[in-house]
C-alpha cells in the first residue's frame, strides 16, 4: 500500500527531502502562495506548527503558481517573504504544480486518496490542505476557505 512516506520533494533550499524521514508523524500538507487572498493563513499554519511540532505535527508548504499567478517569485524570494512577513519556519518545498500533467507525484497521490467537493480530484485554489495520519494515510482534505485554526480538533485527534 502506498503511503505519504513513499514520496520525496525538493526543499526550498534545493535539498532533496524524503517524507520517510517523517514516518510516524502527522503531516499537514498545503499548497501555498505569497500573493493570494488566503496568504494570511501562513499565520495559522505557523501557529499550528509551533503548538504541535513537539507532539509530532509537521506542516509542509508547497508553493504553487498555478492559480492566478499568485506565486511568481523564485525560491529565495518565497523563503524571504515567508520568513519576514509571517515568521514561517516550518518546511517549505520548491515550487511545484499540483494539477495537470506536471503535477508533483505526492500531489497526484493526495488527490486520488481524498477527492474534493463532488468527487473532484483537481485542486481548486491555493491553501488546499491535506492532513496525513501517523500511518501515512490521508485522513482529510480541506478547502482553501478552511482556516488552519479550524483544524485544531482534527490535528489533536490525529496526534492521539
Amino acid at each position: 500500500m502506498t503511503t505519504a512516506y513513499d514520496f520525496g520533494y525538493v526543499a526550498i533550499d534545493g535539498e532533496q527531502r524524503m517524507l520517510e524521514d517523517q514516518r510516524g508523524q502527522v503531516l499537514l500538507i498545503v499548497n501555498v502562495a505569497s500573493r493570494c487572498g488566503f496568504t494570511p493563513q501562513y499565520t495559522g499554519l505557523q501557529s499550528l506548527w509551533r503548538r504541535y511540532r513537539e507532539r509530532g505535527l509537521v506542516v509542509i508548504g508547497f508553493p504553487c503558481d498555478q492559480f492566478g499567478h499568485q506565486e511568481p517569485g523564485q525560491e529565495a524570494q518565497i523563503r524571504e517573504f515567508c520568513s519576514l512577513s509571517y515568521d514561517v519556519d516550518f518546511p517549505l518545498a520548491s515550487k511545484v504544480d499540483v494539477n495537470g500533467a506536471e503535477a508533483h507525484p505526492l500531489w497526484q497521490w493526495l488527490k486520488q486518496e481524498k477527492r474534493g467537493l463532488l468527487g473532484s480530484q483537481a485542486i481548486k485554489w491555493n491553501f488546499t490542505k491535506f492532513l496525513v495520519g501517523r500511518d501515512g494515510q490521508v485522513r482529510s482534505r480541506h478547502a482553501p476557505t478552511t482556516t488552519p485554526e479550524a483544524l485544531v480538533a482534527e490535528v489533536e485527534a490525529a496526534l492521539g
